[in-house]
């Protein structure tokens, strides 16, 4: 086995190694969930924990590491009889993203179980981290029903397998990690809940501090034996004091002001529910005992907070995780200090004692940075102050009412000029838009599909691993068969061709991919304002959806693709947020690059179905070019409708906004809905309690197109 990198050699990091530390002491804090970029020592911090964990007894021969002392009796392997243990070092598990249930949580072995009544189990990865740790690299990828599984799991301790009337319990304690990269998709607020602490890291940007992380990373790979050797003493160090910690935490005592203090922490910043303050009171206690201390103080309850907080706090995914710390102050200072009793230890630093870094306080093997998650609220560090909501984002002497454009000079070719951004309306409960059809695409909520988990539609012969049973189909298979097997008992003799695998229906996510216009015939600002708003809400949808979006934007002579089809709705919404507007309106040109962003993704993920929606009041000034899909010059309505058909033609689910405002229209938007085969729906329309009837007419309009074809 290749040597791991040495935890005390990670440069900086200090929230991530606290966290992680913490954990190692009480694992009943929760685990941790790390964010951050990439190559930030992620995974390597996390991987290098397990050498500080302290070796473990297990009971010989026992799959599921029961320890001798105090064996599961519920274990699969047990009974266990009294007896010398053995010891091995503590495990680290690693949880595929791309894993099965069967892997996971353990499979049982359905056809000896209905023909000899046996329960075969073979455990899974949860029964390996058990006393252990259990890690999940890139967890925002993970299928949601198996995240719901971790989860459970880790909340309480035990891992239950039912198929079919079979039954199988057995311990599962573990520390949970997971790491993952927020432009990659975020996690469910449910989800991110069940994770006790979160910390948040990021390289670092300054010099000297990234020539450390590059120096020790390159030593390490010359020589990881040497390396590794360098740093044994520190790795024995905190290995001890982790020990040390754990005999001490049950020693220590968490007074009724702590807990005052935490209850007001939590009720302060208007957390949900009552996990935050468990949480807050394990690691507060978890501080205290890793200080060296038997007494919780205001600093430890103030350090709990700033881990287990501010991942809790995110009301929708377009909030960034923080916790404004002026206000943490104000509330803990509101209680007075308690009074140690017997505390040998004065010093109240929290901290991880690790070796000397010899330079840099943040970085780490494959980058750098860190510490206390962003402050400050929803902008991101660094990002430019958004104007008041009363304040428009030009100088004073270029504002313009809001039902007009801006007066600017018009460019010489007569299209409005390039306008600064505007900021989105408020979003808005959409209903929802599916794919008709049924498909076989990922895990989500939003269209019909063929999936693991659902209700049951039918059996077929299982072509791999049985996952599902269809007792009945598999009873009813076996059933004529039984005389000439010669069955003399009550048992039914059950053959492996007998078996039926089970079809589920569920629901499946889609690519939701946007075509927005933002030519200056959108530019008048109340009207770009509601549009932004509109794309927002059914941004917000595909996040609670589970699924893949894209944003083109056409504007001027070319259409851009603004994001590449990504889980990050987030990511979306920011391009979303700073999009101007201006120039002419090469509708077509939008519709060649959706056709051509389409096909690509038909390659990479063939099973993921797209819902095209173009949002735009149908007006077309001009031919434009698309990327390398490029047209021909000629009339620009023409050129649209030609597109548009081009997507009908390959059966593209589409739903048009139809953005035209005043008293005046032109019903361009529903001639361009009507060459898509798709509905038009209005701005106002959009809202869930008037679009009763979009579903419908999304579906009738594909079907429609699918008999004419």
């Amino acid at each position: 086995m290749s040597t791991p990198y040495p935890f005390t050699a990670v440069v900086g990091q200090s929230d991530l190694r606290l966290a992680l530390l913490l954990n190692a002491v009480s694992p009943a804090v929760g685990g941790v969930l790390v964010r951050g970029e990439k190559g930030t020592a992620k995974s390597t911090a996390v991987r290098a924990l397990s050498a500080l964990l302290p070796q473990v007894d297990v009971v010989p021969g026992c799959r599921f590491s029961c320890a001798p002392a105090a064996p599961d009796p519920a274990c699969p392997d047990g009974p266990h009889e009294p007896g010398p243990g053995a010891t091995r070092p503590a495990r680290m598990v690693e949880l595929p993203v791309g894993a099965s249930e069967d892997r996971l949580v353990g499979a049982l072995d359905i056809e000896r179980a209905l023909a000899e009544g046996v329960k075969a189990f073979e455990p899974g990865l949860l029964a390996d981290a058990h006393r252990g740790i259990l890690y999940v690299d890139e967890v925002n990828l993970l299928h949601d029903h198996l995240i719901d599984l971790l989860l459970d799991a880790a909340a309480m301790g035990a891992s239950y397998v039912e198929r079919e009337g079979v039954s199988v319990r057995h311990a599962a304690r573990f520390l949970l990690v997971g790491t993952m990269n927020p432009e990659e998709g975020e996690l469910r607020p449910q989800l991110l809940d069940r994770f006790g602490l979160t910390v948040e890291v990021a390289a670092s940007r300054e010099p000297a501090q990234r020539v450390e992380v590059v120096r020790r990373r390159l030593a390490y790979e010359d020589d990881p034996a040497a390396f590794a050797g360098r740093w044994a003493g520190d790795e024995q160090d905190v290995r001890a004091r982790v020990v040390a910690a754990r005999a001490l935490l049950p020693q220590v005592r968490l007074g009724d002001t702590s807990l005052l203090q935490i209850a007001a922490t939590c009720a302060g910043f208007e957390v949900d529910g009552m996990r935050a303050d468990i949480v807050m009171a394990r690691t507060a206690t978890a501080l205290a005992a890793w200080a060296g201390r038997s007494e919780v103080r205001k600093e430890d309850v103030r350090q709990a907070a700033l881990l287990a907080l501010p991942h809790r706090r995110r009301r929708n995914p377009f909030d960034a995780p923080g916790l404004d710390e002026d206000k943490l102050d104000e509330i803990l200072d509101g209680f007075p200090d308690e009074e140690p009793e017997n505390d040998p230890d004065p010093d109240p630093d929290p901290e991880p004692e690790g070796p000397d870094d010899g330079g840099p306080e943040d970085g780490g093997p494959d980058g750098g940075g860190g510490g206390i998650p962003p402050q400050g609220g929803p902008e991101a560090p660094g990002a430019p102050e958004a104007p008041a909501p009363d304040e428009s984002p030009e100088a004073p002497e270029t504002r313009e009412s809001p039902d007009s454009p801006a007066q600017q000079p018009a460019s010489r070719d007569g299209a409005s000029p390039e306008q600064a951004a505007v900021r989105a309306a408020e979003p808005f409960r959409t209903k929802m838009l599916s794919v008709p059809g049924l498909g076989e695409g990922a895990s989500g909520r939003r269209s019909r599909a063929r999936t693991a988990h659902g209700r049951t539609t039918g059996a077929q012969r299982p072509r791999g691993q049985l996952t599902k049973l269809h007792l009945a189909a598999t009873v009813q298979a076996a059933a004529p068969h039984q005389k000439a097997r010669g069955r003399s008992g009550r048992g039914l003799v059950v053959r492996k061709d007998d078996l039926r695998q089970a079809t589920r229906e569920g629901r499946e996510g889609n690519l939701v991919l946007f075509v927005v216009d933002a030519s200056g015939s959108m530019a008048a600002r109340q009207r770009m304002s509601a549009v932004k708003g509109a794309v927002l809400s059914l941004l917000l949808d595909a996040y609670q959806r589970r699924d893949k979006v894209g944003l083109i934007t056409f504007r001027g002579s070319a259409a851009e693709l603004a994001l590449p089809p990504t889980s990050s709705v987030d990511a979306a919404a920011v391009r979303l947020e700073q999009l101007p507007t201006g120039g002419r309106t090469p509708l077509a040109a939008g519709l060649l690059k959706a056709h051509e962003v389409l096909r690509i993704e038909r390659l990479r993920d063939p099973s993921r179905r797209p819902l095209l929606v173009v949002v735009t009041d149908g007006r077309a000034t001009s031919a434009g070019t698309a990327g390398s899909a490029r047209t021909d010059g000629g009339d620009p309505r023409r050129l649209a409708g030609r597109s548009a058909r081009l997507l009908q033609a390959e059966g593209v689910a589409s739903v048009v906004v139809d953005c035209e405002s005043g008293p005046v229209r032109l019903g361009l938007a529903g001639v361009l809905a009507a060459d898509l085969g798709g509905p038009a729906v209005t701005l106002d329309g959009l809202r869930a309690d008037s679009l009763a009837g979009l579903v419908k007419n999304v579906r009738t309009a594909s079907e429609t197109h699918r008999r004419a074809a």
